[in-house]
């Protein structure tokens, strides 16, 4: 198992130090799609649900209130973050420092598998994001389904747009992961799940549903 990079950790701290007091506040504004995921999860009543990067907590926190009794877990990279995540959620989650695209969730969580896994705005600011999705299904539980929203290629927005929210983005190392379903149709091609991969605001945004389904099917 490897140890979390203390350099891209070091960096996200050091990005969200100060922003985490002002995250929820701002991001509302163009973090499109989030509430969408959330909408579409349904789970069961004892579904253990995680949130890879949860960042400041907003998504466990309305996932709680909108399915309440699941159990919740959540892990960053950033202590900061997580700092602001443990105020919002107190008991109601389980949350913990740790790499996205490698983590041992059996010594975190004390569990090998999840039900329902969320990454929300987080694969465009993780370097290795493929790692990360294949870290994702692996945690995933026979049945369970991955859910992803990020910044989609903007293909329908005017390219005036595109250039100055991609310019702006880099500016807090976000980088819109055009090849998402490219990928994502490759791992369909590979293993057993179901595929749904859907471009919203005139692709400023996009969602996937992966649900793991069993050899059989």
């Amino acid at each position: 198992m490897a140890v979390t990079s203390p350099n891209h950790a070091g960096m996200m701290d050091d990005i969200y130090r100060y922003q985490r007091l002002i995250y929820d506040a701002t991001r509302k504004y163009y973090l499109l799609g989030r509430d969408k995921v959330i909408n579409q999860i349904q789970p069961d009543e004892n579904a253990r649900i995680l949130e890879m990067a949860c960042g400041t907590g907003r998504n466990l926190d309305l996932i709680d209130k909108r399915y309440p009794g699941r159990q919740l877990y959540g892990l960053d990279i950033s202590e900061q973050m997580l700092q602001t995540a443990r105020e919002k959620l107190g008991k109601r989650a389980l949350l913990k420092q740790g790499d996205a695209c490698d983590f041992n969730s059996v010594e975190l969580f004390g569990t090998e598998t999840f039900d329902h896994i969320v990454m929300s705005y987080s694969l465009s600011m993780i370097p290795d994001w493929q790692g990360a999705i294949t870290e994702a299904m692996r945690h995933l539980s026979v049945g369970g389904t991955l859910h992803l929203v990020d910044f989609g290629d903007q293909a329908k927005l005017p390219s005036l747009f595109k250039t100055a929210l991609n310019k702006w983005l880099k500016q807090f190392h976000v980088t819109p992961r055009e090849e998402l379903y490219a990928f994502l149709q490759v791992i369909a091609e590979r293993d057993t799940i179901s595929l749904e991969h859907k471009n919203i605001f005139r692709h400023y945004a996009q969602t996937a549903k992966i649900e793991k389904l069993s050899p059989e099917k």
